[in-house]
């Protein structure tokens, strides 16, 4: 559909985060700015000063899609209004007792980038705290919850349901998810043991020790891990691990240096989509992972615990077709992920019809 001609075409947007986040929010909100803004002409974007963060810096991939769009960041207004109002993951405001700025909006959606639920069950944040501060700022026609994985609406929907019930929110049908509308390229014929991670850094993000070991073993050929500022601050790296810390080398120069991607996480977190994985799929990797993060992408990852990589790792090595064929399921499954189709989705939304 021609977003110029669809009826809400010329309804205000206004996006809300606090633009600090590093890793996967700010990447997220970076893709969504630039696919709406080619389809809706009036959008805004609000930034709040949270204490979730101490450095001043915007975070340097949505730095440069606002400049690449002509977008002003307008910091703490007192006032935000607009038609649809969506605020990107309410996890910035755990540390704040109020938000300081009134949202007026015809349709208020909060984008759940966080999951509300840890794998043990306990609650990653305030999450009653946080979604308070927005409903008591906000006067909305809608307030919406919006998950943005089949993951991530299943933390939602458990913890609504032992505060027992949604009111005042609604939860969206259909997931907000990542674009990820990544240039795809092609992979090896001839893939080697060559193996890498890359997250930003952060005890939550990174396995066991010994996960850690069976993971990136001494006996591959290469250990690359990006985002690895935890192990070289306190030492408990491995010789045989090539650690560079969090945006110390391009994500382009860190995937030429690896075939495989192998991500896993602590066992007391979960991502909630994973965008990582997905440019490691759009970059030809075969992508390891934990079945719970696999199950977002289907097929796309390869399901499996640490004790398990070498052999998977060992199979495609001794069929490099399987590998070509595994790289290709994967990057069919993003076309699912893409630009076009958020927008297919972003057009759906029910919204308000145009005056006159």
């Amino acid at each position: 559909m021609d977003g110029s001609t669809h009826p809400a075409a010329y309804e205000s947007i206004a996006y809300v985060i606090d633009p600090r986040f590093p890793g996967g929010t700010s990447s997220a909100v970076a893709s969504e700015l630039r696919a709406i803004a080619a389809i809706r002409p009036r959008v805004s974007v609000y930034g709040i000063s949270s204490a979730m963060f101490k450095d001043t810096d915007v975070a340097p991939v949505l730095g440069e899609a606002l400049d690449d769009l002509g977008l002003t960041l307008v910091w703490d207004p007192p006032v935000i209004a607009a038609d649809r109002v969506i605020l990107h993951n309410p996890a910035f405001l755990k540390f704040e007792t109020r938000l300081a700025s009134r949202i007026l909006a015809q349709d208020l959606y909060v984008v759940t980038h966080e999951n509300f639920l840890r794998p043990t069950g306990a609650e990653a944040f305030d999450i009653a705290a946080c979604l308070a501060l927005i409903d008591r700022a906000g006067l909305a026609r809608r307030k919406v919850l919006a998950p943005i994985s089949a993951g991530n609406r299943e933390t939602v929907g458990a913890w609504l349901a032992t505060v027992g019930g949604t009111a005042p929110w609604e939860v969206l049908a259909a997931d907000w998810f990542n674009i990820c509308n990544f240039d795809l390229q092609p992979a090896t014929p001839a893939p080697r043991d060559r193996r890498g991670r890359h997250s930003r850094p952060g005890y939550e993000k990174f396995p066991p020790p010994a996960q850690m070991e069976a993971s990136f073993p001494p006996g591959a050929e290469t250990n690359v891990i990006l985002g690895a500022d935890t192990f070289l601050d306190d030492g408990t790296g491995r010789p045989h691990w090539r650690m560079v810390r969090f945006r110390g080398m391009t994500v382009d120069a860190f995937f030429d240096e690896i075939d495989f991607h192998v991500y896993f996480t602590a066992p007391t977190w979960r991502e909630s989509f994973g965008r990582v994985l997905a440019e490691a799929m759009a970059a030809g990797k075969v992508v390891i992972s934990d079945p719970a993060t696999a199950r977002t992408f289907g097929g796309g990852v390869v399901a499996a615990s640490p004790a398990d990589v070498d052999d998977i790792v060992g199979h495609f090595l001794r069929h490099p077709d399987r590998y070509l064929a595994q790289v290709s399921r994967a990057q069919r499954v993003l076309e699912a992920l893409s630009a076009d189709r958020f927008r297919s989705f972003f057009n759906a939304l029910p919204a308000r019809e145009p005056a006159g």
